[in-house]
């Protein structure tokens, strides 16, 4: 989030694309790059919110689209993102015919995938785990932010 080249990339190809995918925590590279800005976002459920930062309306979906960007939540969710723009970019049938070459059926064997399913003491583990880098990020985030109010616009894409 942090590397101006990378970004500089991110926005460039940004620019002329048909269709953005981001997934997971992607979303915040995305963010740093302003490609945000204005936008409806998700991304993992750890980092959620801190889309607000990076001018994004944070959405607590596995999947969300918003003009030419299809944002993924977690690691999973980019299977349903992936066949999104799949149908986006080919048509219905052609998702249709991945997911069954690719057999997605999902049957979890526990509810657990989100925060609000998940026992709490899961739900803790997992915020511990992600504490440090979940306080980077948000410093990131943060930086990012006071940029933002400095420089608006930045770099929205079309």
């Amino acid at each position: 989030m942090e590397d101006e080249a990378v970004l500089s990339w991110v926005r460039a190809q940004a620019s002329s694309a048909l269709c953005v995918f981001s997934v997971c925590t992607g979303a915040l590279i995305c963010g740093a790059a302003g490609l945000l800005v204005g936008r409806r976002a998700t991304t993992h459920w750890t980092a959620l919110h801190l889309l607000h930062h990076f001018g994004a309306t944070p959405v607590d979906e596995r999947v969300v689209e918003d003009g030419n960007v299809v944002f993924a939540a977690g690691v999973t969710a980019g299977i349903d993102g992936a066949l999104r723009v799949a149908a986006r970019l080919r048509g219905d049938e052609a998702a249709q015919t991945i997911q069954l070459a690719m057999q997605y059926a999902p049957e979890p064997p526990f509810d657990a995938g989100t925060p609000d399913r998940a026992p709490p003491v899961i739900v803790a583990r997992a915020r511990e785990s992600a504490a440090e880098i979940t306080r980077r990020r948000r410093a990131t985030a943060l930086q990012f932010e006071r940029r933002l109010r400095e420089e608006r616009p930045l770099h929205p894409m079309g």
